[in-house]
């Protein structure tokens, strides 16, 4: 026979109901957990702090990091696959970009919790 583990007290149903309400649908956490995936590699994390201090082009973020630049393309193709970095095409030129405040958001907030 199996013991609850919540004892006599059973599960919390007002709890679970308001929970339940405000629950995203599966197909929104599955997008999020995807999300947080690609923020799960330390290169593309090195690539989206540089691109929060300035718009850059994949050979001075390679410098910057000390890398090629057809490893800085590979990851940047993925940041770009994500909705995560936008282009600007000048001359011959492509200059990469964070797409919104919200990627820096989402950075920096994990920055400020790891150096708690």
């Amino acid at each position: 026979m199996e013991e609850h583990i919540c004892g006599e007290h059973g599960v919390h149903k007002d709890v679970i109901e308001r929970v339940a309400k405000v629950m995203p649908d599966e197909g929104v956490l599955y997008e999020a957990a995807e999300l947080l995936k690609v923020f799960g590699d330390s290169t593309r994390i090195r690539i989206i702090f540089v691109l929060c201090q300035s718009e850059l082009c994949v050979c001075d973020i390679a410098d910057l990091l000390g890398m090629t630049q057809s490893a800085i393309s590979h990851q940047l193709r993925v940041l770009k696959q994500a909705r995560l970095v936008n282009t600007r095409r000048d001359g011959k030129a492509i200059y990469y970009s964070l797409a919104d405040s919200h990627v820096q958001k989402i950075f920096y907030s994990a920055m400020e919790h790891v150096m708690e």
